[in-house]
């Protein structure tokens, strides 16, 4: 398999991809391993994953090198993604004892009532390119801190960076057969869902998740779902408008748009709309397009390539046939690799693509409501329900705005943001299950009653 910078369209080195034997002895050997490794002491674990986190901040140069070399994000960029996802590995170590604690319900004189939480066993983990570290780290750390063992696909787009991650794991301390990667396109990760495993879990499309899910449910084992979103926020006729339009603009434009949880389509008030448009494009105007290891570079190219740009141009080309018009950007840029300029639409509506579809580029649309219930009604207009944001400075009427659309992270005054103390989760095409927080430890884990009654 080839492994391509897409930022210059040249090949960087080739991988050995799995076959259908190899992926079946990793899996055999992850059952084994898992037998012991769920028995192994919990303090050893914690001082294998710290160890894992020091590893990623003494090799952090040549990993966040590699990241960009092969994804195309900006080289701050991926090193903001190595320093957050240390601190999500301190969050699983710090508090995963406590979802193994066994829970004493009932307690009588000749009888005692336990749950234990027990793991899953031998995961099945296919992992995004866009962040490999947060997404595959979602997974495989707490999956492993609980006691199972992990069969993980990195993305095509991202295997150097998901080889990197095993091989730090391996020099951790974590076992050989504990956790093993599977190499390879969407056929290896078929492969690997072939197996009997406990659990499959996967961050991608929405008819891929769909087949995961298939697969799961044909099997009867837990599944976990992420799988995109097309992210609504509203500026209320309150707000600091150049304050809000940086915001903004970050928000969409962060990681070239190729964020689950970037900011797809914005509503403005109608009686700022004027000057926040004006504001906005200001700022995205300041966005450095090119080079991605240039650290002044803010935009970078985009990681699925030719497939990517088509998409865009398609989403462009269909608002402008239907009354939209490009402020700035609205192409691909010329040179080599994989760029696309960052664009915003006006003149929008609901009858567009770039307003209903995941865009998952620079491309972004801002629409004129007359009201807050005008921008409740096309903000809740999707199939997706992944995050909204809303910004104001009335808290109250934040709240009544967040409370009624059907999203799995509400943002007041923020947005683009992830948490490890709150839940990572999707309704409707968005996904099922969540990672991160509490609730992303316990989907690792499964409880056992026991009845225990003396003799």
């Amino acid at each position: 398999m080839k492994i391509v910078n897409p930022a210059t369209g040249e090949q960087i080195r080739t991988v050995d991809e799995d076959t259908t034997g190899s992926v079946a002895q990793k899996f055999e050997r992850a059952t084994r391993a898992q037998r012991e490794w769920r028995n192994s002491d919990l303090g050893q674990r914690k001082a294998t994953l710290r160890t894992f986190s020091e590893l990623i901040e003494t090799e952090q140069p040549d990993l966040a090198k590699t990241l960009t070399l092969e994804v195309g994000k900006p080289l701050a960029q991926s090193h903001n993604e190595l320093n957050g996802f240390r601190k999500r590995i301190d969050f699983f170590v710090d508090h995963f004892e406590a979802e193994l604690e066994p829970e004493v319900v009932l307690r009588a004189a000749d009888l005692e009532e336990v749950i234990a939480h027990e793991p899953l066993g031998v995961i099945g983990n296919i992992s995004a390119w866009n962040y490999p570290y947060f997404v595959g780290g979602n997974v495989l750390v707490p999956a492993l801190l609980t006691g199972n063992t992990v069969l993980y696909k990195p993305s095509e787009l991202a295997t150097l960076t998901g080889l990197s991650i095993v091989r730090l794991l391996h020099r951790a301390g974590i076992p050989e057969n504990c956790i093993a990667a599977v190499v390879g396109g969407p056929d290896a990760g078929k492969l690997m869902f072939e197996q009997p495993l406990s659990g499959l879990f996967f961050t991608g499309s929405v008819q891929t998740g769909r087949a995961v899910a298939r697969a799961a449910a044909e099997r009867l084992i837990p599944v976990g779902l992420e799988l995109g979103g097309k992210d609504p926020a509203y500026a209320a006729s309150d707000v600091d408008v150049p304050k809000v339009a940086a915001a903004l603009a970050d928000g969409a434009f962060y990681n070239t748009g190729q964020s689950c949880c970037a900011v797809e389509r914005i509503y403005v008030h109608q009686s700022i709309y004027g000057d926040f448009v004006e504001a906005f494009v200001a700022e995205v105007r300041k966005l450095k397009l090119g080079d991605p290891l240039d650290p002044s570079t803010t935009l970078g190219p985009l990681a699925r390539g030719e497939a990517q740009l088509v998409h865009l141009e398609n989403q462009v080309s269909d608002a402008c046939s239907k009354g939209a018009r490009v402020l700035c950007g609205g192409k691909r840029a010329g040179g080599p690799g994989f760029f696309f300029e960052p664009t915003v639409l006006v003149d929008v509506d609901h009858s567009m693509q770039v307003m209903r579809e995941e865009t998952f580029g620079p491309v972004i649309g801002l629409m004129p409501v007359p009201s807050d219930e005008a921008a409740l009604g096309l903000m809740n207009d999707t199939d997706y329900g992944l995050t909204a944001a809303v910004y104001t400075n009335d808290a109250e009427r934040a709240q009544q705005l967040l409370q009624e659309l059907d999203v799995g992270s509400a943002y007041w005054n923020c947005c683009d943001r992830v948490s490890p103390q709150l839940p990572w989760s999707g309704r409707r095409n968005s996904g099922l299950g969540s990672t991160l927080s509490t609730y992303g430890i316990e989907a690792f884990t499964r409880p056992k009653a026991w009845h225990k009654r003396l003799a």
